[in-house]
């Protein structure tokens, strides 16, 4: 379920470089316009391909994902599978008959898509500007936090539009995930109740795990 989970998603043992020991200021000034952007929008809407290929470089396959983001809140689409997170906690819907639910705490190894989206890196992350021009940059991301479940994370970065356009993350077996946003609206208006959850909504047999 990405592999879901894993976005949760491999969305990856840090390799230890001497150069990871900070936070470049250059990557910095570009992160933190994301971020802001990101802060001040009242509902994002974003639409994601996801394809991975394991360590031996033999394609996985793609996924489609639709993500709607509000504050700590975000509700993930993957055809009939889902992910709500409703601020404190992370009901995971297989897409068939089970839903397993967990603290938001409980994520805090894995990449999820609200953090690859934030553009909050400081706290859980050393980065490096690896290039730029007018219009895009490059940038590594290393988790501080040596237990995460990925080694290294690649922003490409819109800086016209300070938007996240496409990600690569390295996991600890050495398998990828690219992740392409496809399109992103900072304007959408999304109802508080989207993300609540609703029992009701799912089958009736459906059995929830916590």
């Amino acid at each position: 379920m990405l592999q879901l989970r894993y976005l949760f998603i491999l969305l990856i043992a840090i390799i230890s470089f001497p150069a990871l020991a900070q936070k470049d200021p250059q990557a910095k000034v570009i992160l933190d316009q994301l971020g802001q952007k990101v802060k001040q929008s009242k509902g994002i809407l974003v639409n994601i391909q996801l394809s991975t290929k394991n360590n031996k470089g033999k394609f996985m396959g793609v996924k489609s994902i639709n993500l709607k983001m509000k504050g700590e809140k975000y509700l993930l689409l993957e055809g009939k599978m889902e992910i709500l997170c409703d601020g404190s906690s992370i009901y995971n819907f297989d897409g068939v008959n089970s839903i397993s639910k967990s603290a938001m705490g409980e994520s805090d190894q894995t990449l999820s898509p609200q953090k690859l989206l934030s553009g909050s890196y400081d706290k859980d992350f050393n980065f490096s500007l690896l290039s730029q021009n007018a219009n895009k940059a490059t940038i590594e991301l290393y988790p501080i936090d040596k237990r995460k479940s990925f080694q290294k994370v690649t922003l490409i970065i819109d800086k016209l539009k300070s938007a996240l356009s496409n990600a690569s993350i390295l996991d600890k077996s050495n398998n990828t995930t690219d992740v392409k946003v496809l399109s992103i609206s900072y304007t959408a208006q999304l109802a508080d109740n989207l993300f609540i959850f609703n029992r009701a909504k799912y089958p009736k047999n459906v059995e929830i795990f916590d």
